[in-house]
């Protein structure tokens, strides 16, 4: 079965840092561009962060400076370093996988193969 499954969420104060991963299996990461993606209450998920086979990144702006995506193809998981979390970070956080895509098809148009079930992040004092 084909599946990623996300982890790492939690609450946390403002200020603070999280760690999430996105462990993919059923199949490898290595053609893939995975993404992370938020939705918070009311709102339409978007692109947060996506990362290429070859590991170009992007980030949208409210995040750049903060977080950092990374990937480790050996252990087929993608990471999203979340650091200085703002309370408008708060929303549940999915990852998303889509083979060869560019940074832009999946990240702003959100076209993706796969999506994880994802992982609640609350920031709050």
């Amino acid at each position: 079965q084909l599946q990623l499954v996300e982890s790492g969420g939690g609450l946390v104060q403002p200020g603070g840092s999280l760690r999430l991963s996105c462990a993919a299996s059923g199949f490898t990461l290595d053609d893939y561009t995975i993404g992370w993606f938020r939705q918070a209450p009311g709102k339409e998920r978007r692109g947060v962060s996506c990362i290429t086979s070859g590991s170009r990144t992007t980030y949208a702006d409210s995040v750049k400076g903060r977080f950092t995506i990374s990937r480790d193809n050996a252990k087929n998981t993608v990471y999203l370093q979340m650091n200085n979390l703002k309370p408008e970070d708060t929303a549940i956080y999915y990852c998303a996988a889509a083979r060869r895509s560019l940074l832009f098809t999946l990240c702003v148009e959100g076209r993706v193969d796969y999506w994880g079930q994802g992982t609640q992040v609350t920031v709050s004092s």
